[in-house]
């Protein structure tokens, strides 16, 4: 705050993981023993998405998400930054100065050690510690958690989670990869001919979404309510044609019976149960998800 002077972190914090925390622990500890209040800058989109949108990594979390992973984690308040074109053409003294310095009066920055922003990538941890020494704050670069392939980092759990491996990923993430998105109608043959009516959400293609297959784990509805789920992500190939037909997720919630189109619901992945793959009839699918069912109540307790 103006007059009272901030400790300052930036970044990206897509998903909010082990590692972030760890370096928003660091930050609240050096904060409070100066007497500065803490402040999350982060930006309305990944910046990869603008800079090289062909090759932009799938975020794990979307923004309201994350800014409430952020709020839970103590900090004071979160800057959220709009990354356009012309914040990307910017440099990284300029950002130093608009958003560190003018609008937040930055006492202290801490960062990832790895951490580079501004045009081109070119500002860097020994670029903030120069630019501080003109502008009065201090600068602390932080290690990733862990070593070498153990490092704790978005790549890292992305890689977890499009292989399907979301027990691993929620390993690193501090809880179940989650996912969000209105319920919207589907197929329409899970209740009427297969028996089990499923909560379709469409969700954002900018999200990572699991690898094909059956997983157990949980449906989160408005109010808080948590449904232990079975939940399928792929493309349904029992009735279409490899190519044929889009992604999709589709929760079954145990022991829910009602209507939900229109809500937005979060589904989140606890373990994987098997592959998806195609049946040779319907009523061995409807066999499969029998089991599938009493493999979550099995795998949730």
């Amino acid at each position: 705050m103006p007059g009272t002077g901030t400790a300052v972190t930036i970044g990206a914090y897509d998903g909010v993981h082990l590692g972030h925390r760890a370096l928003l622990r660091d930050l609240s500890d050096r904060a409070a023993a100066v007497g500065l209040s803490t402040v999350v800058v982060t930006f309305d989109r990944h910046p990869a998405t603008v800079v090289r949108p062909t090759s932009a990594p799938k975020q794990l979390t979307d923004l309201a998400q994350k800014l409430e992973l952020l709020a839970g984690c103590g900090i004071g308040r979160t800057m959220v930054v709009p990354f356009d074109e012309g914040r990307s053409k910017e440099s990284a003294a300029d950002f130093v100065k608009e958003v560190l310095v003018e609008a937040l009066a930055a006492r202290l920055v801490v960062v990832g050690e790895d951490f580079h922003f501004g045009r081109g990538r070119r500002g860097n941890v020994a670029l903030l510690r120069e630019l501080g020494l003109g502008y009065g704050f201090d600068v602390v670069g932080v290690g990733l958690t862990g070593d070498g392939a153990d490092a704790v980092s978005s790549t890292r759990i992305r890689s977890l989670v499009a292989g399907g491996d979301v027990t691993g990923a929620a390993a690193l993430l501090g809880r179940p990869h989650e996912v969000r998105g209105p319920v919207v109608h589907g197929d329409g043959r899970g209740g009427p001919e297969l028996g089990f009516p499923t909560a379709n959400l469409a969700i954002s293609e900018e999200i990572a979404l699991p690898a094909d297959g059956i997983y157990a784990g949980y449906f989160t509805r408005p109010d808080g309510t948590v449904h232990q789920a079975a939940i399928s992500v792929g493309r349904r190939p029992t009735f279409y044609e490899p190519g044929a037909a889009s992604v999709l997720v589709e929760a079954y919630l145990l022991g829910f019976e009602g209507d939900l189109y229109g809500e937005p619901g979060r589904v989140s992945f606890v373990c994987r149960l098997r592959d998806e793959r195609q049946f040779g009839s319907v009523d061995a699918l409807i066999a499969q998800m029998h089991a599938d069912v009493e493999a979550t109540e099995r795998a949730l307790g």
